[in-house]
């Protein structure tokens, strides 16, 4: 697979940039470094293990099917082969489970099935789900104010907010979510994070987050009073993971760890970067393979495995599709958010979980399917490439009845 825009040189792909070229700080996520550098992340950015445990591995047995002359349309519209159509959008791997069996897999550009690749906002749904059992054990009510938990953003823009409001991105605090921009909030989000150095020609008097802590606890702006609208803004994960490791008292990847992963039936540990702070990326940091982002997946098409409660999970199909408006309607039009993830439409109910650059795990309940695909698009977000994804997806469901 070739990617002429897209590349570093076909010999290098997987194996690295060229021999005595370091990856820039600044541009690690961007094209053509995130090519490599969404596969090996470690070696880019400090990580936290997310063990898997000593428990046996949840076996995926296989009835392969050959996918890849399935007729779907590509970005421009046309009818194409799925397998071009994986070209187009620049695809790491791809799994399809359908009655919890492996029917199509497939890596390209270097990746294996044992690469830890990054999930970005993927990420956030794992973390949410995580939360879902803590509310389980009665540990969290999403009922309660954050300030119940962190009686420190009582000064903040989540005053008044409940935990609820988090989990469905429905608060009212200020938060400039454009990515293009290294001084939003989300580029000082990727400051704090240790993802990025302080952009290059910044006015030296700015005081830029030491930490994500920090950062949270210096947004005191409201737009608009809580519960009024959806609007996607990747620090409100955060908030959810300080609060579960308040409750816990412990780190957000050892909670991931204990309660989720190792029950998972995980093949390899997964990681989460972490920020000069030791505080796992609730928001984007979240890294495992191909295969283990689609056992998630199953876990939850499953109703919880007696891993998460199945309330949680049928809770979380129930979004409020009222809040839901433009942008986000370009790609769902019937969409919703909720429980951090999001819900394709009020009739099917289907879950996804989906991250800049176009990760997604896409999970359909009446077709019994679960389809895991990382990307290392060029653009962070690509409405026409991942409208002609999800098509794509629908035509797999389609055709595996």
């Amino acid at each position: 697979m070739t990617h002429s825009d897209n590349s570093f040189d076909p010999q290098h792909i997987g194996a690295g940039p060229p021999f005595g070229i370091a990856v820039p700080r600044m541009d690690w996520d961007r094209a053509p470094w995130n090519r490599w550098s969404f596969q090996h992340i470690r070696e880019i950015l400090p990580t936290v293990e997310v063990w898997r445990g000593d428990k046996p591995v949840r076996e995926l047995p296989r009835r392969d099917r050959d996918l890849d002359s399935l007729i779907v349309k590509s970005i421009g519209g046309e009818a194409t082969s799925l397998l071009h159509l994986l070209d187009e959008t620049y695809t790491d791997g791809i799994v399809v489970l359908h009655r919890g069996a492996i029917v199509y897999e497939r890596y390209f550009d270097g990746m294996t099935s044992r690469t830890l690749h990054l999930s970005q906002s993927v990420a956030k749904s794992v973390v949410g789900m995580t939360a879902g059992i803590l509310v389980g054990q009665g540990l969290l009510d999403p009922k309660q104010l954050v300030s119940h938990y962190l009686p420190e953003l009582a000064a903040t823009a989540w005053k008044d907010a409940t935990l609820q409001h988090v989990l469905d991105m429905t608060t009212g605090g200020l938060f400039n979510e454009d990515y293009s921009d290294p001084h939003s909030h989300v580029g000082q989000l990727d400051v704090a994070s240790n993802w990025k150095p302080v952009p290059p020609g910044t006015d030296p008097n700015l005081n830029w987050p030491a930490h994500v802590w920090e950062l949270i606890l210096g947004l005191k702006q409201k737009t608009r009073a809580h519960g009024e609208q959806f609007e996607y803004r990747s620090i409100e994960t955060d908030v959810l993971a300080f609060c579960m490791e308040r409750v816990t008292g412990k780190r957000l990847a050892q909670i991931v760890s204990e309660e989720l992963w190792q029950k998972l039936g995980a093949e390899e540990s997964a990681s989460f970067t972490v920020d000069p702070a030791g505080y796992s990326i609730a928001d984007g940091g979240f890294n495992a393979t191909l295969r283990d982002y689609a056992r998630f997946g199953q876990m939850v098409l499953s109703g919880g495995d007696n891993i998460v409660p199945k309330s949680w999970i049928e809770e979380t199909r129930n979004a409020n599709h009222k809040m839901f408006g433009a942008p986000y309607t370009i790609v769902l039009p019937e969409g919703g958010y909720h429980n951090q993830f999001w819900v394709e439409d009020p009739q099917s109910r289907n879950l996804m979980c989906r991250g800049v650059f176009g990760q997604l795990i896409y999970i359909d309940f009446a077709h019994e399917m679960v389809v895991a695909k990382l990307s290392s698009w060029s653009e962070f977000v690509s409405p026409k490439k991942m409208i002609a994804t999800l098509a794509a997806v629908h035509s797999i469901a389609e055709h595996l009845i």
